[in-house]
């Protein structure tokens, strides 16, 4: 049965530059939407709205914003290209829903799990880069002679501009005697140059070695200086006959061996191979240093000997943009004999460099009002965060132009500082004030507070959610006693994800950083306490990530060798995904799969017909589908367009071939039980202890509506998070652990993360300390200690700004956490 939400009038708020023009539906109506967990759907939302999308995680919102309305946008784009393209993607199929009307263009920014390369930067992202290498093309000051550059010339990813020692990534790897023979006390035949392959390929390299008179039984620190370096470091690849002496029983033929250096191996392996096991071993024995053609600047010389404001391209690329902006701010308005082309005269030079300047700044402006001044255009993208992705692409739509379009966001204050939301608020009444439409997923409640228009999903995850609740003004759902959201947006008491009432922990010990000095932070000391739960705060770009993954991590993951040091191991709990194909799924990850292919190879089917383990891989030859080589889907080319996917044809995404799935353990063959809800299946393995135990972590984290089979690239950045602290959680250590998170509130809902405290909290009371990087105040005055960075980001942060109790720090009065801080406090 459908689902039906009456549509209110559509809100009408005074930004709106115009009426819809008469006889115009006003809606964007969907029907019978079943993607997913949806049921049946219908849903009235209304267009030139701000329209927040919220629920419980796994409610089905996402699954409604993009997976039914940004998906059914993108079908009806795809059908306007060329009629061999459309025949194509109709293989595809369709987004799972009756129909949809009024659905106008939509532009998609979601937070990408996919990693970005290195090449890719702030600069290529917002495409300021362009408009900073046209700066210097027709405004920069060159050299008395020199001749006028194109733009792609100051470019690193472009032949003409990319330095040639390093090809334009600034750095070169390189490799020394010391990372490829760690233990010189070691001979060869003992395995001392640890670079080389093992096995076969190994011993080879070795028998080489000794036909050519090279003593490989001798310490590698004996051996001549010469001989090491000719070992490690030649270009030579003699070829010799080898006369193996091994086994005695076995016959052994001679070969022709053809030697190649420790060096040679490491690099060409690094640089070729399609694994990624042997590039990451392969990489154990580079080291980056800079290149020093170009000093770590990317570009040719005559890049580097073109000047703005006194300053080369590299110079100002390295700058915050807030500094980059007041750069430009005091050269746009140059007069004679200020900033200018060819030998720094022309008033055409000068008249390009104003407006050039005044274009750039007016494109650095919305990437600043959403609190990423403190970025650099020369910092590469994949150390950037999902959040921070996604509000620099924002930030390019702004200055974009369009007009009617439909715009889907995903989380964009993730990441946020509350008095960075505000800015963001703005940015979304900009947009639909241009004459477009804003639907947002979301759960920051000011966010939600803010929305013209309020679609409730749920009420709870998976299969217990799927329905629209809500679907009118944020100030009507109060009315509704299913949600889960209206019992936080209305309710300021119950907001507070705090510890309920417990009193403040004291300290066990500490852990004391003295002199941090990496990247903003400047001879920082701050004490961590052990035993309670710590908070770390501070506006985005301060040296949140900085301080608590790059130095309180590294320094006592050296020290927990030490006997008396009072942590014994460490646990850092990230967002990266838990792997980056569709093969890593929830079961592979946490062990779970292991146990269920144990179950169906005892099965009497199995048993009959002598399989093992292997046989209930999706991995490998045997009883995979060999169609899809157990991928579930098949790859559609469309020529021109990117390459999209289908379910595959003769499997229909089971994965396994048909005489796999005849194997059944209570029941259900091996895709069924991958397709059960970590709920579902911790009701079928209940008599399974291995089973339940990793179950029972999952749920009790808040993940009991994921698919055991759900492919880890569908995962959200926070649901990968809860994985791996379920499956640490289920490992009951008794040793005093140093837990670390970033952020593990992004991405989940007020009552999910009642949820997630719950356990953390419960691991402090058994004895562990915590330490999150945090947003969410509510969590923070829930802590017993906090450590507030800033004031500011980049530059301007970078220091302690209050550490103390969350009292102690609200009272403080000292940087920009301490006012919201002590409103949540006062919730509470």
């Amino acid at each position: 049965m459908h689902q039906t939400a009456e549509p209110a009038e559509p809100p009408a708020p005074a930004e709106r530059p115009t009426a819809p023009p008469q006889g115009r539906d006003p809606f964007i109506r969907v029907r019978g939407a079943r993607e997913h967990n949806l049921r049946g759907v219908d849903v009235d939302i209304p267009r030139d709205a701000l329209t927040v999308f919220t629920g419980v995680s796994g409610s089905g919102k996402s699954s409604l914003a993009f997976g039914t309305l940004y998906a059914e946008a993108q079908r009806r784009y795809f059908e306007s290209v060329a009629p061999y393209a459309r025949r194509l993607i109709h293989q595809i199929g369709a987004p799972k829903v009756d129909s949809v009307t009024g659905l106008p263009p939509a532009v998609s920014l979601e937070q990408r799990r996919s990693s970005p390369g290195s090449r890719s930067s702030v600069g290529t992202v917002t495409l300021l880069s362009n408009s900073l290498r046209m700066l210097f093309s027709r405004a920069g000051t060159y050299p008395e002679g020199a001749p006028r550059l194109d733009s792609d010339a100051f470019s690193p990813n472009t032949a003409a501009g990319a330095c040639p020692s390093c090809h334009g990534l600034g750095s070169i790897h390189r490799t020394s005697e010391e990372l490829l023979v760690p233990d010189p006390g070691l001979s060869i035949r003992q395995g001392a140059i640890a670079a080389w392959p093992g096995a076969w390929q190994g011993k080879n390299l070795r028998d080489i070695l000794e036909v050519l008179g090279h003593d490989v039984d001798a310490p590698w620190r004996e051996l001549p200086a010469a001989d090491r370096e000719w070992i490690l470091f030649t270009e030579e690849q003699p070829v010799v006959t080898v006369h193996p002496v091994r086994d005695a029983d076995r016959i052994q033929r001679p070969y022709q061996g053809t030697y190649m250096s420790a060096h040679r191996y490491v690099m060409r392996t690094f640089a070729d191979s399609k694994s990624a096991t042997l590039r990451a071993r392969a990489e154990r024995f580079l080291t980056d240093s800079p290149c020093p053609g170009c000093e770590g600047r990317r570009l040719r010389p005559e890049a580097l000997a073109v000047t703005f404001a006194g300053r080369t391209i590299a110079e100002l690329a390295a700058l915050p943009l807030t500094a980059l902006d007041r750069v430009l701010a005091e050269a746009a308005p140059a007069g004679p004999g200020g900033v200018g082309g060819s030998g720094g005269s022309g008033g055409g030079s000068r008249e390009a460099a104003r407006v050039l300047a005044e274009h750039l700044r007016s494109r650095i402006g919305p990437v600043v009002e959403l609190g990423l001044g403190y970025l650099s255009l020369e910092r590469t993208a994949p150390t950037l965060s999902a959040g921070e992705l996604q509000r620099l692409r924002l930030a390019t739509q702004l200055r974009s132009g369009l007009f009617g379009v439909v715009y889907v966001l995903d989380e964009p204050s993730a990441g946020l500082h509350p008095a960075d939301t505000e800015a963001l608020l703005g940015v979304l009444d900009r947009l639909r004030a241009a004459g477009n439409t804003v639907f947002v997923v979301e759960h920051h409640l000011d966010v939600v507070r803010h929305a013209d228009w309020l679609v409730d999903v749920g009420p709870r995850a998976g299969e217990h959610g799927g329905r629209v609740l809500h679907s009118g003004p944020p100030h009507e759902l109060a009315a509704v006693a299913e949600s889960a959201t209206a019992r936080y947006l209305f309710d300021a008491g119950g907001a507070g994800p705090v510890r309920e009432g417990r009193a403040l922990r004291a300290a066990t010990g500490a852990v004391r950083l003295e002199g941090v000095d990496r990247h903003n932070l400047r001879d920082v000391d701050v004490e961590f306490p052990l035993g309670v739960f710590t908070a770390v705060t501070g506006v985005s770009g301060s040296g949140k990530s900085t301080l608590v993954g790059q130095v309180l991590a590294r320094e006592v993951g050296e020290r927990l060798a030490e006997p008396d040091y009072p942590v014994r191991r460490l646990v850092e709990v990230d967002q990266k995904p838990i792997g980056r194909t569709p093969r890593s799924n929830l079961a592979t990850y946490t062990g779970l799969f292991d146990v269920v292919r144990r179950l169906f190879t005892a099965a009497p089917q199995a048993r009959a017909r002598g399989w093992k383990a292997g046989r209930f891989s999706f991995n490998v030859a045997g009883g995979r589908c060999e169609t899809c080589q157990g991928e579930g889907f098949v790859s559609v080319e469309l020529l021109f367009l990117p390459s999209t996917y289908a379910p595959c044809p003769d499997c229909g995404g089971a994965r396994y071939n048909a005489e796999t799935l005849q194997v059944r353990y209570e029941g259900l063959n091996i895709a069924e039980v991958l397709a059960l809800t970590v709920e579902s299946a911790a009701a079928f393995f209940a008599g399974v202890p291995a089973a339940a135990r990793s179950l029972r972590a999952l749920e009790e984290i808040g993940l009991g509506y994921l698919r055991l089979g759900q492919p880890a690239t569908e995962l959200s950045g926070g649901e990968a998070q809860r994985i791996k602290l379920a499956t640490e959680l289920q490992r009951q250590r008794r040793d005093h652990t140093l837990y670390v998170l970033d952020e593990p509130t992004t991405g989940l809902h007020p009552a999910d993360v009642r949820v997630l405290l719950r356990q953390l909290h419960g691991l402090v009371d058994a004895g562990h300390s915590v330490v999150v990087v945090e947003h969410d105040m509510d969590v923070v005055a829930g802590a017993d200690w906090v450590v507030d960075l800033g004031p500011g980001g980049g530059a301007d942060g970078g220091r302690i700004v209050a550490a103390g109790t969350p009292q102690q720090v609200a009272r403080a009065g000292r940087g920009r956490t301490a006012g919201y801080l002590d409103r949540a406090l006062r919730t509470v």
